[in-house]
């Protein structure tokens, strides 16, 4: 699933492409993955918008224009893909957005897990459904210790889950949940409630420094994300655990190992995250 670097990493390439654009036309193939009203409401409020900012909050990316935002979850294997090509096989475009250069913006997603979410301009994306719900940005004063701790506090879910979950910080997924908590030397399955003030400061600075890293990298390569254009990320050649079952931990040289948290493939060292 794309996460924070990767969604970023999509968001500046398509705002270099599409700003100042105008939508002329949309065509949906798939009805369901409009999530706010009819999709003849939603095509008849898109067409003649002009495309002012690509924006990113968490793992959305926001199309602001002229009267409306336009929130896309990429969620599992979607992807944005731009130009004039018609040879495109369509099998898995569920959206196409004919723009004013005459190009085309077509959403793919093999899954069919992804999502658009259309609001008035007038309503603060802060306050809507879809944000109201998400924590702070990992990169914002705001996600520090104290926020952790008071989520955790008397909780006996694991670490791990908790870092999942988009309320207590937004973009932070599986891949990089697992490199935090290695880097952080914390177990996976450890209790919320269990974890000290000095953990907490350490898995706040590790998610900092993590995903400012892949960030620059592009974000991690891992079955079929790519931005368009074909932009893949380059961090996979720096990931420590994740993907790495049995092969040797880069600190201890035990061998790395799998198992499931909260339906989760995790990837983590039993030396250096003892339990």
């Amino acid at each position: 699933m794309p996460e924070l670097p990767e969604v970023e990493t999509v968001k500046e390439v398509l705002k270099s492409e599409l700003t100042t654009l105008e939508i002329k036309d949309v065509i949906v193939h798939y009805d369901k993955i409009i999530k706010t009203g009819s999709v003849a409401r939603f095509k008849e409020r898109l067409i003649g918008q002009k495309i002012i900012d690509v924006a990113r909050r968490g793992k959305y990316l926001i199309f602001e224009l002229d009267d409306y935002n336009l929130l896309s979850h990429l969620r599992m294997e979607g992807k944005f893909l731009y130009g004039d090509v018609e040879d495109l096989c369509m099998k898995h475009i569920h959206a196409e957005f004919l723009l004013s250069n005459g190009m085309k913006l077509r959403y793919e997603d093999v899954r069919k897990f992804g999502t658009f979410h259309l609001f008035d301009k007038e309503i603060p994306l802060e306050s809507t459904p879809t944000f109201f719900v998400l924590g702070p940005e990992p990169f914002s004063d705001e996600f520090n210790a104290d926020r952790m701790l008071s989520f955790a506090k008397g909780k006996k879910t694991a670490i791990k889950s908790m870092l999942l979950s988009q309320k207590v910080v937004a973009g932070l997924g599986n891949i990089y949940a697992d490199e935090v908590l290695f880097a952080a030397n914390i177990h996976p399955m450890k209790k919320n409630g269990d974890l000290t003030r000095e953990e907490m400061e350490k898995i706040v600075h590790h998610t900092k420094e993590i995903l400012s890293k892949a960030t620059k990298y592009k974000g991690t390569t891992i079955r079929t994300f790519s931005s368009q254009h074909g932009t893949a990320g380059e961090f996979q050649n720096f990931l420590q655990v994740h993907t790495k079952k049995d092969e040797p931990c880069p600190k201890c040289t035990a061998q790395i190992l799998k198992m499931k948290v909260g339906g989760r493939g995790t990837y983590f060292c039993a030396v250096c995250q003892p339990e």
